[in-house]
């Protein structure tokens, strides 16, 4: 079992995309271990963009994701961070695969509606950053056992 971070960004609440976008990767077969919406402040934003401190897009960066509330979500089932990713689409929505949700509702790479954990240690230090581990829970739904063997 794999856990991965998304957060629905500002535009996409702003947007009024949560449910659509929630929608989908429980389609997919995620479930939700932890959910909250939040404001982001600037300190933690950073300590999240820690990796792009001093590159050209940082400051820009750190000011979108603190510009208004935004969706954290845990994301647990089999390898959740390649489905979630997948489901995502390509950063650059102009790239991203027909039928994802950067194809679908995004327009700029700096608007791409979602963030997505990258790999299981960015997973395991983004969690970290966002929800204590008593507020995340794992658990079975009815219909898990017709997702995998």
């Amino acid at each position: 079992m794999e856990r991965t971070l998304i957060i629905i960004k500002p535009d996409g609440v702003q947007r009024a995309l949560v449910g659509e976008v929630i929608r989908r990767f429980e389609a997919r077969g995620l479930r939700i271990a932890g959910l909250k919406l939040m404001q982001i402040s600037r300190e933690l934003a950073e300590a999240h963009y820690a990796e792009h401190r001093g590159k050209p897009f940082f400051e820009g960066t750190v000011k979108f994701i603190t510009s208004g509330p935004v969706v954290v979500m845990c994301l647990e089932g089999p390898n959740a961070i390649a489905a979630a990713r997948q489901t995502m689409g390509a950063t650059r929505p102009h790239e991203a695969a027909p039928g994802s949700i950067r194809a679908d509702f995004g327009l700029d790479v700096s608007r791409n509606i979602v963030h997505g954990s990258d790999g299981p240690e960015t997973a395991a230090r983004e969690l970290a950053l966002y929800f204590k581990p008593e507020e995340l829970i794992s658990y079975q739904r009815a219909g898990d056992v017709w997702l995998k063997e």
